[in-house]
């Protein structure tokens, strides 16, 4: 989630993050394209596709790009 001061928007962005065969965690926010990092712990990845996000979102706005809306899901549980 980006978060910022009264006079600017608050986004918030769904980001999948998985733990590869190395045990590095990777995040990916699927609503902007590209938008991918990794850290050593969840708490240090969740930091960097903050970071990521925000600097996405500041380069859209910096080339006159509109931004993507955030992703609405929910989630389905099955039994089997």
């Amino acid at each position: 989630m980006i978060t910022s001061d009264s006079d600017m928007n608050s986004f918030k962005f769904r980001v999948l993050v998985e733990q590869d065969e190395d045990g590095v965690f990777v995040a990916e926010v699927p609503a902007l394209p590209g938008c991918i990092t990794q850290g050593s712990t969840r708490k240090e990845v969740l930091a960097n596709v903050q970071e990521a996000m925000e600097l996405y979102i500041e380069s859209l706005e910096a080339h006159g790009d509109p931004i993507p809306p955030a992703i609405v899901e929910e989630m389905v549980e099955i039994k089997i």
